[in-house]
């Protein structure tokens, strides 16, 4: 199994955050590297709420990703199950308030859990579990970056 865990900090309350990270029909406004959204499910949004992504990869091609929600405590925390090729992956968001510069924030942390499904799936996490995880970290880094953006610029208009 490998993981891989990031934490940001973003200036707007976790209600805020919350609130854009589970807004699934805005997803694609705000993640650069999803192309659409087509949700799986019909009724709001809640454990066994699914959906697929169309994602463009780092090489330009597109790639279908399909997620579940495994649990959700908004606005706190959110587990998210997707089916891989040979791997099973957990992404657990987890939303904290805190004081930060005086103000009050949402530090959010990430945590991507790769487990492997299949024995090829283990030797591949051998062969290529580093590369991996220097990938998924960037891919972390950069759709929080992408959400702290689109939650600040929602703050700013509301104000």
């Amino acid at each position: 199994m490998s993981t891989v865990t990031v934490t940001e900090f973003i200036e707007a309350p976790a209600v805020d955050v919350w609130a854009c990270l589970v807004d699934l029909p805005a997803r694609a406004g705000w993640l650069r590297t999803v192309g659409g959204v087509e949700p799986l499910t019909s009724e709001g949004f809640g454990p066994g709420t699914a959906w697929r992504e169309i994602r463009t990869r780092p090489d330009g091609g597109e790639q279908a990703e399909e997620f579940v929600v495994r649990e959700a405590e908004p606005p706190h925390r959110l587990v998210l199950g997707s089916p891989g090729i040979g791997v099973d992956y957990r992404i657990t968001w987890t939303l904290r308030t805190i004081r930060r510069r005086g103000r009050g924030c949402t530090a959010v942390t990430v945590e991507h859990e790769a487990v492997p499904a299949a024995p090829y799936g283990r030797v591949m996490a051998l062969l290529f579990g580093g590369l991996a995880a220097r990938v998924v970290e960037g891919a972390i880094r950069r759709d929080l970056a992408e959400l702290a953006a689109a939650v600040t610029a929602d703050d700013a208009a509301a104000a």
